[in-house]
């Protein structure tokens, strides 16, 4: 009598399941899908779930290079924390955090909201752990811009600029170590640096590297152009050290 190949017992099922979840990671109360590849001091991030164009070359990127990337795995630009929205970009501090809570959920109280900050507080930690490259490495964050964001609107807030690509705004790197700007000033691309602490903390991620003197490059193209931030993911990644 023929038979197919058995069913998983119930322990080989137990034992497998938790592999299953490997790639999926929850951080302050978001998550994340992680992609790991090889031996790196690269990490990577996307932290906007409606940016679909960087969603896409990150994971073109991760099938060539080595490193861990950080993917949020919902597709809308903010994110559902205790039953109201926060931009996760703004939640890299309990400051930022605040003011953006504020803005989105204008019908909290002043109770809901410190209960919520409260709980960013106790995750906030180990998100930034696993996002943090080791000493000597670096972080990219891809993101994608479609409201009017652009290269203008970091300048005024920048330490040093390089337009080599004025005509084209909306694509740009931003970089909070001073070498790494030098590297990507020579490129054919628009670049900002932002190494000093601002008088005003907005929460994100690039503010927080800058304090702590962590090599950060956050890459900016507009929402669609899937080519060109192939395109300029691929210098950095040939460049930077």
């Amino acid at each position: 009598m023929l038979t197919g190949p058995r069913p998983p017992s119930r322990r080989a099922f137990l034992f497998l399941w938790p592999l299953r979840l490997r790639n999926r990671v929850k951080l302050a109360g978001i998550e994340f899908e992680v992609l790991r590849k090889g031996t790196s001091k690269r990490r990577y991030l996307l932290i906007h779930g409606d940016e679909e164009t960087a969603r896409q070359v990150l994971r073109r990127h991760m099938k060539s290079n080595a490193g861990i990337a950080h993917l949020v795995t919902g597709h809308k630009r903010e994110v559902a924390l205790r039953g109201g929205l926060l931009d996760p970009n703004r939640m890299f501090s309990r400051e930022g955090a605040d003011r953006n809570l504020k803005l989105l959920n204008p019908d909290w109280t002043p109770a809901r909201i410190n209960a919520s900050l409260d709980a960013l507080d106790r995750g906030r930690g180990k998100l930034i752990s696993a996002l943090t490259p080791p000493p000597g490495g670096l972080l990219v964050a891809v993101h994608n811009n479609s409201h009017g964001y652009s290269v203008e609107t970091e300048i005024p807030i920048s330490d040093q600029v390089s337009l080599r690509d004025a005509a084209n705004p909306h694509e740009f790197f931003l970089a909070t170590d001073p070498s790494d700007f030098r590297i990507l000033a020579r490129s054919p691309y628009n670049a900002v640096l932002q190494n000093k602490a601002p008088r005003e903390d907005d929460g994100s991620l690039s503010r927080l590297m800058a304090k702590r003197g962590a090599r950060y490059a956050n890459l900016e193209v507009a929402l669609g152009k899937l080519d060109k931030q192939i395109e300029m993911l691929d210098w950095l990644e040939r460049n930077l050290p």
